[in-house]
């Protein structure tokens, strides 16, 4: 009990942090960030430019980025809300309204921050200077989830987790399934 009264004080503490300090005109532009990210939009467009511009690694990227995004998907907005009800952090913590346009969905964990980390994360190993580049509006999107009102930063903390895991799991699944496809 004690540890989830410091983990709660450890969220008020950090959000308030980010809400106030983070200049306006850096909040707009995590808030365009975090908009496009909406509905994997962002992801799918990246997708959809490396597959057009990078050949065969570009293909390969961009399928193993949107296999590990939908995992990533399905185990945060599919198992995982749906056994938390967690409230999103109260409105006054603050200081400006975007906080007042926040889904009522279960705050943990970030689907947002799990499909960005999962994509980036999966993409990267395949070519690394498309992973690099996805690596700024992942970031860009895990604090404007915090930014905005959205979530607590263990919920982005935890979304992250599960991204690292899907991104994981579809590189190693998609490798076996290959390694057996070759040698049979």
């Amino acid at each position: 009990m004690r540890l989830l009264a410091g983990l709660h004080e450890a969220d008020r503490v950090l959000t308030e942090r980010v809400a106030s300090r983070i200049p306006l005109r850096v909040g707009k532009a995590l808030s365009a960030v975090e908009e496009s990210a909406e509905g994997t939009k962002l992801w799918c467009g990246a997708a959809a430019a490396m597959a057009c511009v990078g050949g065969w690694r570009g293909q390969r990227a961009a399928a193993t980025g949107l296999a590990a995004l939908a995992m990533a998907q399905l185990i945060s907005n599919g198992l995982c809300k749906q056994l938390n009800d967690r409230p999103r952090p109260p409105k006054e913590w603050f200081p400006h309204d975007e906080a007042d346009d926040c889904p009522d969905s279960s705050s943990f964990p970030s689907g947002h921050t799990a499909a960005a980390v999962a994509f980036t994360a999966a993409v990267a190993p395949a070519w690394p200077a498309a992973g690099a580049a996805c690596a700024v509006p992942a970031v860009m999107v895990s604090f404007g989830r915090v930014q905005s009102g959205a979530h607590y930063p263990s919920d982005v903390a935890a979304g992250a987790a599960i991204g690292l895991a899907s991104a994981w799991l579809t590189r190693r699944a998609l490798h076996m399934i290959a390694r057996h496809w070759l040698s049979s």
